[in-house]
């Protein structure tokens, strides 16, 4: 049953955590700080994206709670609030997997018959 308290907590849940993963850049920054703790500098190499763009978006996955920011004398070092968020995302990569296999599965006999028409 949905309940006002249901529908408030979902609505947080919305504005806190989902659109901040809406990027897949920041999912991969969370990958990278679960490995462990780095600058900005790092992780923009790792990532392959410019140190603006990845500056903005630590900013915003610090202003969700999402990572925390800890200064190591000139040196910011970012990591992860609470590891359980990067339990969340494998599940949610787990049921994306498996939606993937089922609709391959449902495709595979179209294919082999549109083969077997050549």
């Amino acid at each position: 049953m949905i309940t006002p308290s249901l529908t408030q907590e979902v609505t947080a849940l919305h504005a806190n955590i989902c659109s901040a993963l809406a990027d897949p850049n920041r999912i991969l920054i969370l990958y990278a700080l679960n490995e462990k703790p780095c600058s900005v500098n790092t992780l923009s190499e790792e990532l392959g994206i410019s140190q603006s763009a990845t500056s903005r978006h630590l900013r915003l996955l610090r202003e969700r709670g999402i990572v925390t920011s800890q200064r190591d004398g000139q040196m910011v070092v970012n990591s992860l609030s609470d590891p359980r968020i990067i339990e969340a995302l494998d599940l949610l990569r787990a049921v994306l997997t498996s939606k993937l296999k089922s609709q391959a599965a449902w495709l595979e006999p179209e294919t082999k018959l549109h083969d077997e028409t050549k």
